[in-house]
Formats: C-alpha cells, sequence, structure tokens
C-alpha cells in the first residue's frame, strides 16, 4: 500500500464511516457563529438539540420536565475526576438516567430516561464530524475525527500521515494523552480512542496506557480480516459498524478496580478482538453484569474474557448475549 497523506488518511475514514450509516459533517460546518451551528460555543462538546430530540424519540412515554433532567444530568455529570464521571455517564447510557417528575395527581414519579435504544441501531443519531474544535482551560484543540451517538461524543480518532517519519501512531497516541490533559470534557463520555498513520492503527479505552492499544483484526467477528485491507479500515468497519459499537459500549461500562500506590482507581473493560471470537467460558462477577430496565429493550449479559486496559492481565467481560426483551 502506498503511504498516506494526512487529509487522505481522513477522507479514508470519513468514507469508511459514511458507508457504515453515519452522517459526516465538517467541524467548521457546525461551528458557533455557523449558519449551521450546532453549538453555542467551544467549549461545549454535547450536540445539545441532537441529544433532545433523542431523548424525546426514546421516551415517548415521559414528560418534557422529565426529559429536561435527563438532559440536565447528562450534560453537568458529577464525578470527582474524569474516569469517575465517564463511569456515570457509561451506566446512563446503558441503563438509562433515573428521572423524577411529578404526576397529574401532584404525586412523584420516578422512570429511567433512555439515552440509546440497542434493539433497533438505526433510530440513534449518528454522526462523524472531522477537525472538531474544543476550548477548555485556555487550551484550543482540534481532534481529527469524533464520533456521536444521539449527540454524545462516544469516540475519538487521531490520525497522523504515514509519509512522515516523525508522525507515527505513537505520536498520535501521545496528542490523545495531551487531549485528555487539556481538554477533558470531550473525554467525559469517551467509549474509545483510535490512532492511526493510514498503515497501522490500535484502538485502547480512555485511561489506557500504550501496551494495551491494540490493532483490531476482525471486521466481522468470524474470521481475521483480509490482511491486504487497511488496518483503519478493518478498526472502523470493525468496531464502530452501529450494532457491534453498541455491545461495546456495554462491555466498556463494566469496570474493574485495581489497587495503586494504596489507592483503588476503576478502569474501563474493552473487548480485545482475540477473545471476542472465542467462546463462552465462564459468567463475569455480578456487578459486571448489565440490564435493561423492564420493557426497555434487550437484556445483555458480559461473559467473556476480555483484556482489562491498564492491569497487566485479563478480566471477564466480552460477548454479549442479547435475551430478548422483558
Amino acid at each position: 500500500m502506498s503511504a498516506f497523506t494526512e487529509s487522505v488518511v481522513e477522507d479514508a475514514a470519513l468514507a469508511w464511516l459514511e458507508g457504515l450509516g453515519y452522517a459526516i459533517k465538517n467541524g467548521l460546518e457546525i461551528a458557533p457563529g455557523e449558519f449551521g451551528a450546532e453549538r453555542a460555543d467551544y467549549s461545549q462538546v454535547i450536540l445539545e438539540d441532537r441529544l433532545r430530540q433523542a431523548l424525546v424519540r426514546l421516551n415517548t412515554e415521559l414528560p418534557p420536565e422529565a426529559l429536561d433532567d435527563a438532559f440536565r444530568r447528562l450534560t453537568r455529570p458529577d464525578g470527582a475526576n474524569l474516569d469517575a464521571r465517564n463511569r456515570a455517564v457509561h451506566r446512563w447510557l446503558v441503563d438509562g438516567v433515573t428521572v423524577e417528575y411529578r404526576r397529574k395527581d401532584g404525586s412523584i414519579a420516578g422512570a429511567q430516561a433512555q439515552v440509546s435504544n440497542f434493539d433497533n441501531p438505526d433510530n440513534n443519531d449518528w454522526l462523524a464530524v472531522n477537525q472538531f474544535t474544543v476550548a477548555e482551560n485556555k487550551h484550543n484543540r482540534r481532534p481529527d475525527v469524533v464520533l456521536f451517538v444521539n449527540g454524545i461524543p462516544l469516540a475519538v480518532l487521531e490520525l497522523k500521515n504515514a509519509a512522515d517519519e516523525n508522525a507515527t501512531i505513537w505520536t498520535a497516541f501521545q496528542q490523545l494523552q495531551t487531549y485528555q490533559h487539556e481538554i477533558p470534557s470531550l473525554f467525559t463520555y469517551n467509549a474509545a480512542v483510535v490512532v492511526s498513520d493510514g498503515l497501522e492503527s490500535r484502538i485502547g479505552a480512555l485511561g489506557a496506557g500504550k501496551e494495551w492499544f491494540k490493532p483490531w483484526r476482525t471486521i466481522s467477528g468470524e474470521s481475521l480480516a483480509d490482511p491486504f485491507i487497511p488496518e483503519l479500515q478493518v478498526t472502523i468497519e470493525g468496531v464502530f459498524e452501529k450494532r457491534r459499537f453498541l455491545d461495546m459500549l456495554i462491555t466498556s461500562s463494566c469496570s474493574r478496580t485495581r489497587a495503586t500506590g494504596g489507592s483503588s482507581r476503576k478502569w474501563p473493560v474493552i473487548t480485545s478482538f482475540m477473545q471476542s471470537m472465542l467462546p463462552l467460558k465462564k459468567p463475569c462477577a455480578p456487578r459486571c453484569v448489565r440490564g435493561r430496565p423492564k420493557g426497555k429493550g434487550v437484556t445483555r449479559q458480559v461473559e467473556s474474557p476480555a483484556v482489562n486496559p491498564g492491569t497487566g492481565g485479563s478480566a471477564w467481560s466480552g460477548i454479549l448475549k442479547g435475551q430478548g426483551r422483558a
């Protein structure tokens, strides 16, 4: 394969995403002050109109005040640090946001406002935005491609030029570490990060060290991809196909605790491609079983082994079994 320039890598990534059914926008198109603006300012990382529309579409039985409560929680998640906020958001993505509202008789009712539709992937809003500028804490950064589901930024792709010997996938990795420190708001919602130079590609999770960024080798999940297909294409089509990515959201909402200098830290679990093709072996711990509220989609259980980024070992996670409606 001939070397790609960075712009060609970006264009190729967007074309593969478009082929999966994502809408494609340039960051300038939706920038503050533009005719098609979807952000009031560059500090906003959620596309608020898309999120509000999704909440209405996915929760037809809930009144506006309940949806406003869900919107407020999603746009201002609590947590002492980035890890804690990320875990809270992913619980909401999978289980729904707990909200309260007043019934007509004056009593208070509780409900789960759904943020994603796991039964019908096409009932979600899928968008890829290139050159998405974020301003935070006096820093101004522009990740190459950000993937949004229902207006929420769930994945970041950082791309480099393979023809530049000083710009490798690992310089892209270092750039992502800079982004996480300088524009953490974008990563509050993150489920996956990808680095690529057009020739090589690696995928990892928020907080994972360099050693846990791995190549993705399968598109279908049933066999290894043709080695002549670019690694970035395999990663995009293997991970970000709509239903597979929704399944991965449930996997990544599971976390493990490890000791770090006398304290504990929870790390997201991301399924490694080789374990995702193994047969089910052993149930995971109960705290890593995620379910949908009754009547709100499918119950999915995380059951097989997967690499746990940052622990230096493996954890039980992996293949997700849809069990039908509750």
